[in-house]
Order: C-alpha cells, then sequence, then structure tokens
C-alpha cells in the first residue's frame, strides 16, 4: 500500500511539470543553434558561401533529385540548328604502270581520276549564311557543300582560310536568315565549366555530347601552330571537326578540332580553337580580307627555357623572350630590346611564346597594347602600336617555266606582310615559293609554299628574276638548297 502511494505521487509531479518541460524544450528549438558537420556538409553541396566559404552561388554541384534530373534539351534545341555538316570532295589524280604506252592503254584504258571526299562539321555565326569549320575538312577540295540541320544543302563559297590557324570561313545563301550561335568570350572559360559538343561524328548524323573543361592553353598538339587550345572531355570524334563547343549559357566558345587517340575514337581528350580567335578570323573573312592579318611589332620571340630564365634571374621560366627588334619598327621606336622578356600583354600574364601569339592575333589592328616587360632585371611597362605588317617593295610574282623541278612553282621576294601571309617569321629575307600549279614539276618534286630557295647550281638565290634565270638552264642535273621551317635541306637529283 505504500508503494502504491509512492508511485501516484510521483506521477502527479511528472505531469505537473509536462507542460512546463514541453515549454522548455520548444523554446530551446527556436534558439539558433551551433552548425554541425552535416549542416556544413550540406551548405557547401548548395553552394551556400559562409564566412569562410568560397563557393560561388552561380557554379554549384546538383544536389538533391529536382536538380539531377535537369537536362541539356532546351540548350541542344537553341544551339544545334546553327551547327551544319561540311562535306568537301577532289578530285585525285591516278597513275597507272601503263600510262603513256599505246599497246597497254589499248587493252586497258586510261587511269580515271578519282573522287575524294572528306567530312566534318562547321557552325553559323552571321545570319547571312556565314560559317566557320577547320581548315583541314576543306583543304585542297575542289567543291565544298553544306547541309543544313533542317535537311538543305548548299554550295558553298570559301571566304577565307588559314592552315596555320586550321581554320576557315564558307558562305552560303538563302532567301531567310540563318540561325547562328553567339560567339561568347573564351578568356571567362574556367577549368571545371560544363560544355557540349555539336558535330557530325563518323556522318551518322547530328550529336551532342556533354562534358567539362579540362585544361586550358594546350598547346604543341600538332594540329596546326595556334598553341592555345581548349581543352575538354566532351566525346569529339571524327567528323566532330568544325563543329561547336558551346557553354551552358548557349554560347560559342571553342571550334572542335582534334582529338588525342591511339584508336581513332574519342578516350576523352579532345581540343577546341577558343572562340575569340574564332571571332577574329570570322571579323576578317566579312571584312573581305585575302588572309588573316595579324597585328605587327616588328619583333620575333622565342621560348623561355629554365636555363635562360635562370640566367635573367626569374624564378620560373614564363613568358616569351625577344629574340630580334626592327628598330625602326613599333617595338623598336617604343624601346623593346632583345634579350627583354615579355610577361604580360593589355595586364593579362604571357605564360608562353604560344600565349602571346594567340592573345596578339585576337588583338584589332589600329589600336595599341600594353605589354610588361623584363628588362635587364626591372619590370617596365611599355605602349606599342599595333600596325599592318609593311609590304615593302612591290614584291614581283614570277612563275617559272622550263625543264626544271621549279617549273610551276610561283616564287617572290620576301616582305614582311608575304612572310606573315605565308605564317613565316616577319624578318626572314630571300625568295619564297607562294605558290605550286597542281601537277607540276614543282609539285611533283614536293616544294610547298613558304619554301625559301637559298641556292641553286651554286649561284645564290637573292631575287625571283635570278631564280627565273636559273631554272632555264639547259642541264639535267640540278643541286639546290631551301630552307623550310628553319631548317636547311640540300637536294641533288638528275631531271
Amino acid at each position: 500500500m505504500h508503494l502504491k502511494r509512492l508511485f501516484l505521487v510521483a506521477a502527479l509531479a511528472v505531469f505537473a511539470v509536462a507542460p512546463a518541460a514541453r515549454q522548455a524544450f520548444a523554446e530551446d528549438a527556436a534558439k539558433p543553434a551551433d552548425p554541425g558537420l552535416s549542416d556544413v556538409l550540406t551548405d557547401l553541396l548548395h553552394g551556400v558561401e559562409g564566412e569562410n566559404g568560397t563557393s560561388s552561388p552561380e557554379k554549384r554541384v546538383p544536389f538533391g533529385r529536382e536538380q539531377v534530373q535537369l537536362s541539356f534539351a532546351p540548350l541542344v534545341k537553341q544551339t544545334a540548328p546553327a551547327v551544319v555538316n561540311v562535306y568537301a570532295s577532289q578530285t585525285a589524280k591516278v597513275t597507272s604502270p601503263f600510262e603513256g604506252d599505246p599497246f597497254f592503254e589499248e587493252f586497258f584504258g586510261r587511269a580515271q581520276p578519282r573522287a575524294q571526299s572528306s567530312l566534318g562539321s562547321g557552325v553559323l555565326v552571321d545570319p547571312s549564311g556565314v560559317i566557320v569549320t577547320n581548315f583541314h575538312v576543306i583543304k585542297d577540295a575542289d567543291e565544298v557543300k553544306v547541309a543544313t540541320a533542317d535537311g538543305r544543302e548548299f554550295t558553298s563559297k570559301v571566304m577565307l582560310k588559314d592552315e596555320t590557324l586550321d581554320l576557315a570561313v564558307l558562305k552560303i545563301s538563302a532567301d531567310k536568315p540563318f540561325p547562328v550561335i553567339a560567339i561568347g568570350d573564351s578568356d571567362a572559360l574556367e577549368v571545371g565549366d560544363l560544355v557540349l559538343a555539336i558535330g557530325n561524328p563518323f556522318g551518322v548524323g547530328q550529336t551532342t555530347t556533354s562534358g567539362i573543361v579540362s585544361a586550358l592553353a594546350r598547346s604543341h598538339i600538332g594540329v596546326s601552330d595556334s598553341g592555345y587550345f581548349i581543352q575538354t572531355d566532351a566525346a569529339i570524334n571524327p567528323g566532330n571537326s568544325g563543329g561547336a563547343l558551346i557553354n551552358m549559357g548557349g554560347q560559342l566558345v571553342g571550334i572542335n578540332t582534334a582529338i588525342y587517340s591511339r584508336s581513332g575514337g574519342s578516350i576523352g581528350i579532345g581540343f577546341a580553337i577558343p572562340s575569340n580567335m574564332v571571332r577574329a578570323f570570322a571579323d576578317a573573312a566579312k571584312a573581305g580580307l585575302d588572309f588573316f592579318e595579324r597585328p605587327y611589332i616588328g619583333a620575333e620571340f622565342e621560348a623561355v627555357t629554365p636555363q635562360i630564365a635562370e640566367s635573367l634571374g626569374m624564378e620560373k621560366p614564363t613568358g616569351a623572350l625577344v629574340s630580334s627588334v626592327e628598330g625602326a619598327g613599333p617595338a623598336g621606336k617604343a624601346g623593346l630590346k632583345p634579350g627583354d622578356v615579355i610577361l604580360s600583354l593589355n595586364n593579362t600574364p604571357v605564360e608562353s611564346i604560344e600565349a602571346l601569339d594567340y592573345r596578339m592575333a585576337t588583338l584589332s589592328i589600329g589600336t595599341k597594347a600594353t605589354f610588361g616587360v623584363l628588362s635587364k632585371g626591372q619590370q617596365a611597362t611599355l605602349e606599342i602600336p599595333l600596325e599592318r605588317a609593311p609590304e615593302g617593295a612591290k614584291p614581283s610574282e614570277v612563275t617559272l617555266r622550263g625543264r626544271s623541278p621549279f617549273a610551276g612553282a610561283k616564287v617572290a621576294e620576301l616582305s614582311p606582310r608575304l612572310a606573315q601571309r605565308l605564317g613565316l617569321r616577319t624578318d626572314l629575307k630571300g625568295v619564297t615559293v607562294i605558290d605550286i600549279s597542281r601537277d607540276s614539276p614543282a609539285a611533283d618534286f614536293g616544294f610547298q609554299p613558304g619554301d625559301i630557295v637559298r641556292e641553286v647550281n651554286g649561284t645564290t638565290i637573292d631575287t625571283a628574276a635570278t631564280l627565273a634565270q636559273v631554272a632555264q638552264q639547259d642541264t639535267r642535273w640540278w643541286r639546290f638548297t631551301v630552307e623550310r621551317g628553319g631548317q636547311i635541306l640540300r637536294q641533288v637529283l638528275r631531271y
């Protein structure tokens, strides 16, 4: 009986304090609690910026089922109509072992030319029908056709092409404006940004792949002399060349141009030409230029090696070393000297000679640029005008004829402007090949535009007229020296 009475008293006490306990618990729950580990992780995943956070609310990883189910479909619908298929065809000469023999030709016939074709992609960047693609897609093509996403087919005209940049601009015409992709700012890209690659891989039809920007400022990939590529893991396969690399704003940030592969298919290492270069090239084509002009300052550069950096007291090898300066050029007048190192251009760091070439090419002729320079251990700033490369004396173009290995080659004396057009150093002098007739002796012997003829049969070649005269010699033996890509090639042959 005593135990029952004690239990009843305890129960009444608990019942009496329960409302107060419930009120105290509610008040504690209303107070802000210290953030725990789970709360911090949640904020990080959501992209919330705290007191010490560095995450940006504009760029964050998906959190929750709703965000994981987001789709690229609206972005593809917006941009895919501006990506076209490019079909380039050329007629290849087929040689026969019986060619020239009347008896065998009577039975076997003459060798017939064979059509060759290449497939790629392109991007409409102007409603009037201006298309940007890769040079290697339309190289040596006799005819270039374009198929738009809505099934129409057009014969295109090549407005401008540049092998060193691996870019070409085509033009098609129609009664109505074409859909386009706006050209974005490739310098705003960051490693990790989401991108889409749109093109026509393997000729199966228009395809879209997604990925991220894997790296920036990639160089020496063996596609072109342009040393400033965007690397992405978005699948790029044969046929994607010339296609669009777009950002999440639906803007063109690159032209897909190459892949690194051992099998011929994508392994997640693709490269694209930055859109800032594409914009400058397309503007040159629309301006009617016959080649892509780069700003001229009258200076040549070379890479900064670890040994050079150490000798100059630099912490690391960066920038571009000035190897030569034209005294009467813009750089010479501004005070730039051989041995100086370019560290920045318009307040943007210059990591390498390739980066300097890229950034120079995207600037406009007629403006001024600010160069950050390391000169004799001191940092300085120089403002240098960006001019058009000088033409010099009117170059006399001569087409070589007669019975010589040079027959069919068009040659001229080098000037800075002509050197730039051929992708040569602007300080080079001499007589260079500027064009080769197809099926000519010069083409058969492997001469190329940009070759500089230094000597023929003991005669130093300093003018185009001298080379034309020497090429008329009545001899079957030829000994000549040619400079190509900085290398000296010597050849002796009987022809």
